[in-house]
């Protein structure tokens, strides 16, 4: 029963099921048709709105390329009118308004440029001739300007104003000539930290305006007309700057025909001048070369190597000469001055020519401080060779300190004042111990000198004028190395020796000149060691007192006439004199004299007093000079 209402439950629903989709598939129809319909419709509107779209399309596209033409129009008329206005102040030239005039040219090149990549225009072609033509004159007034410009403000510079410009311990004193004078000082280490103020050459408000035209020619293509404007005009003005100053193209042959005393002024001058020039008038032309022609590199350093060149050219010939002229002795000392400001410049030069264009002349001046160097040693060389052979016949009659010891002491002075130079050109030669070599070199010296006053004592007849020449010399040498710092590098040995040498000589003088005289006042003593007078007889006694007489005004005439300059060695002899002498006078006397004093004409014999005698020795070695015996 149940199974049976179930079932016509299911039944019932079935067919509702049924009735309902057959409705839903009524309306799927009925919708079918209705969009079937509309899609007829609109298919129908589309056709019928297609040509209207295709006006609408044409009408925008000819608005837009009206607006185009509008446009490139303007943009033409611009083009027109900025030429116009560029022209104008073309023709007015650069004078009035150098700005706007490089700005019109400035606008040349864009209009050129313009109508270039334009050229479909019709007057495009007759723009840009006429563009161009404009741009060659105007270019040609902007070279005049550069060139009028740097002119005007190229001016020498005056000795003065270069003067100024130098640490004040450089500068010239009032009365001496153009900054020459003492070419070294040897106490001039504060020029390591001295302030050397690069002068202004030309007015740093010109120097934009300089940098302006120049970058304006470069960009036109100008290089070699702002090449050869900018070396002509600076070269000149810094060779005349050069010739104020007092700079002289001078060849070998001109030096080798100069007097040494003119020679040596211009060699002080040169080295003054080259200071100045490296460190001063260089400097400042490589300065304004830099901002002029900042920007283009090869052209700057191009004209900065040939403004300079012939300038560095005469400097360094002058060094050149010296270098390879005829070695002297005196020629030593001003060739270790070229060198020394030639080692003191290296830094600035390798800095104010280290362009390549500037290579020869960093070169040059290399090879001159090497040349000066070799020249300063073979001439160290020859004035040892000099020392040790000098055959001068100066003959110092007094037994005086020789010419040659004074030279040779005061050079060797002299050299210790350049002991830091001397070190450097020690180096240069590859010497491992600069201090030993200069002490080797100063012991050598002294060592040709004594040989050379060896043989120069010779000359004299009096052995004890021999001594004396010798003990004088000796002695100026240790006295003058004790009071230098040649004592550090010879050492206190060298000076304890010759010490002791000259302490022998003056022994020597002692033995050889008043041996003989000394005899006259010995008497031998007897077996008892008593001395006998009963032995000597009064004649005996008058010969003695005679010869003594006679031996010591003679030796008092001729050591009168000697000289020993120093005043403490001259007493010191004396004194060992005295002290060997008037004993033995005074005891000769007291045991001889009572025996002619009994006599007749006692004062014939007994002609001097122990005062006398020491008043007499007191008179010896200063250099008198006697015209006839003193009676």
């Amino acid at each position: 029963m149940g199974v049976a209402q179930a079932m016509e439950a299911l039944t019932e629903r079935a067919g509702l099921m049924k009735e309902s989709l057959q409705k839903s598939q009524t309306i799927t129809d009925n919708m079918v048709g209705i969009l079937g319909s509309f899609d007829h419709r609109l298919s129908a509107l589309e056709t019928a709105m297609r040509p209207t779209q295709i006006r609408t399309h044409s009408i925008r596209r000819a608005h837009e390329n009206i607006d185009k033409t509008l446009k490139a129009a303007e943009v033409i008329l611009d083009q027109f009118d900025l030429t116009r206005k560029a022209e104008a102040k073309i023709l007015r030239g650069p004078h009035e308004d150098l700005e706007s005039y490089l700005e019109a040219i400035d606008q040349l090149r864009g209009t050129i440029k313009f109508f270039s990549n334009n050229k479909m225009f019709k007057s495009a072609s007759g723009v840009i001739s006429h563009a161009t033509g404009l741009l060659s004159k105007a270019l040609s007034k902007l070279e005049d300007e550069f060139r009028q410009i740097l002119q005007n403000y190229s001016k020498p510079m005056e000795p003065d104003r270069l003067f100024e410009c130098l640490p004040s311990n450089l500068r010239p004193s009032p009365e001496g000539e153009g900054g020459g004078g003492k070419s070294h000082d040897p106490h001039h280490k504060s020029l390591e930290n001295a302030i050397f103020t690069v002068p202004t050459v030309i007015p740093p408000r010109v120097l934009p305006l300089l940098h302006d035209l120049a970058q304006q020619m470069v960009q036109a293509g100008h290089q070699q007309q702002l090449f050869k404007t900018y070396r002509d005009t600076r070269a000149a003005v810094l060779e005349q700057s050069l010739r104020k100053l007092g700079v002289e193209r001078l060849s070998k042959d001109d030096v080798q025909r100069m007097q040494w005393e003119v020679l040596e002024a211009k060699i002080g001058n040169w080295i003054h001048y080259m200071r100045i020039s490296v460190k001063l008038l260089f400097a400042a032309e490589k300065k304004i070369c830099d901002q002029i022609l900042d920007g283009v590199e090869s052209l700057r350093d191009q004209c900065f190597g040939e403004v300079t060149a012939n300038s560095v050219a005469v400097l360094l010939s002058f060094g050149e000469a010296i270098a390879k002229s005829k070695r002297s002795p005196e020629k030593l000392f001003v060739l270790l001055d070229m060198y020394e400001i030639m080692r003191e410049l290296q830094p600035e030069i390798e800095l104010v020519f280290g362009s390549k264009p500037c290579t020869e002349m960093k070169e040059s001046a290399l090879n001159l401080t090497k040349r000066l160097a070799q020249t300063a040693q073979e001439t160290f060389a020859d004035f040892e060779e000099a020392v040790e052979k000098d055959a001068t016949k100066t003959a110092v009659m007094d037994g005086t300190v020789h010419p040659l010891t004074s030279y040779v002491i005061n050079y060797v002075k002299f050299l210790f004042d350049y002991q830091s130079t001397l070190r450097l050109l020690f180096q240069e030669f590859d010497s491992k111990d600069p201090d030993s070599e200069l002490g080797l070199v100063t012991t050598r010296i002294m060592h040709a000198l004594q040989n050379n006053l060896d043989g120069k004592s010779k000359q004299y007849k009096d052995a004890a004028l021999t001594q004396l020449f010798l003990m004088n010399n000796v002695h100026y040498i240790v006295r003058s190395v004790r009071r230098s710092e040649a004592k550090d590098l010879l050492g206190d040995d060298w000076v304890q020796i010759h010490r002791r040498i000259v302490q022998q000589h003056a022994n020597q003088y002692k033995r050889v000149s008043w041996a003989k005289i000394l005899q006259c006042l010995t008497v031998q003593s007897g077996g008892s060691g008593q001395v006998d007078n009963s032995n000597i007889s009064r004649a005996s006694v008058k010969d003695r007192f005679k010869t003594f007489n006679s031996q010591f005004e003679e030796l008092h005439q001729r050591q009168c006439q000697w000289t020993v300059p120093d005043s403490e060695l001259r007493e010191s002899l004396r004194l060992a004199v005295a002290e060997v002498l008037l004993p033995a006078f005074r005891s000769f006397l007291k045991r001889f004299g009572p025996m002619i004093e009994s006599g007749k004409n006692p004062q014939k014999y007994i002609r001097f007093s122990p005062e006398d005698l020491e008043r007499m020795l007191n008179e010896f070695f200063e250099g008198k000079t006697w015209s006839e015996p003193k009676r």
